[in-house]
């Protein structure tokens, strides 16, 4: 059947996840980047793991004069979207290779099919550098680098960094919401927001109230389980948006 059109559907704010700069490199465990190195690093301006900008941010840390070796999403990703975003957006003037779900990476870097499978390469080789979800990039045993936010502060990806950039953002009136780069010194700034997409009006009111069901147990119970999956439990002002939100699915007449 065709899907809703625009003003037949509803954005409802479910949760939100960190997008983790993820690394492997032996020895390093502590790594820092602002937007600007990332930036470099990812369109290949910066090669080495030495490189003065990476040392310039990491005094203390023992960098080997070794390759770094890419890794990106070979698929269109909604990851790689945000990712990219984020880099034209926190690092203008620096950045260069565009934003979107799939995008012209330099062609040294290897590729995965989904973010799991970038993790796997990642695991699986010293030196590399990637992007992936904070779930995947943990469950791969992966070190996640402190990303400057936009306060100045190095931020490490965690559920409660999302939930406290999400405090932070403007929430339009259809309850979407840009959480890239937000303000605040705990604020993590690469979050990636969820969205349930639900119809306006159902055909009948046992299918409208187990939407709204479903959606109310995300909304409530449901934000302790997110926690535990390392996604964020929304802030309390927009979750009871979200839960409001509800009150629009209608049953057809």
């Amino acid at each position: 059947t065709d899907g809703p059109k625009a003003g037949e559907f509803l954005y409802v704010p479910s949760t939100a996840g960190a997008i983790a700069v993820a690394y492997h490199l032996n020895g390093v465990d502590d790594l820092k980047l602002s937007a600007a190195t990332v930036a470099k690093i990812f369109q290949r301006d910066i090669k080495r793991w030495n490189d003065p900008a990476i040392v310039a941010e990491n005094p203390d840390a023992r960098l080997p004069n070794k390759l770094i070796g890419l890794v990106h999403r070979a698929d269109r990703s909604g990851t790689t979207s945000n990712f990219t975003k984020y880099l034209a957006l926190a690092a203008p003037g620096v950045w260069r290779l565009g934003s979107g779900d799939a995008i012209k990476w330099p062609s040294v870097a290897s590729k995965g099919d989904g973010t799991r499978s970038v993790a796997q390469i990642m695991a699986n080789n010293n030196g590399t550098i990637g992007y992936a979800n904070l779930t995947d990039a943990k469950a791969f045993g992966l070190t996640t680098a402190a990303i400057r936010n936009k306060a100045g502060v190095y931020v490490r990806p965690t559920s409660a960094a999302v939930t406290a950039a999400l405090s932070q953002i403007t929430i339009n009136d259809d309850l979407t919401y840009q959480p890239l780069d937000a303000d605040g010194p705990t604020s993590y700034p690469l979050a990636a927001p969820t969205f349930a997409l639900v119809r306006t009006t159902y055909r009948d009111r046992q299918t409208a109230d187990l939407v709204a069901g479903f959606l109310t147990y995300i909304l409530t119970d449901g934000q302790d389980l997110a926690v535990r999956a390392d996604y964020a439990r929304l802030p309390e002002s927009l979750r009871q948006q979200a839960l409001a939100q509800l009150d629009n699915i209608t049953v057809a007449p």
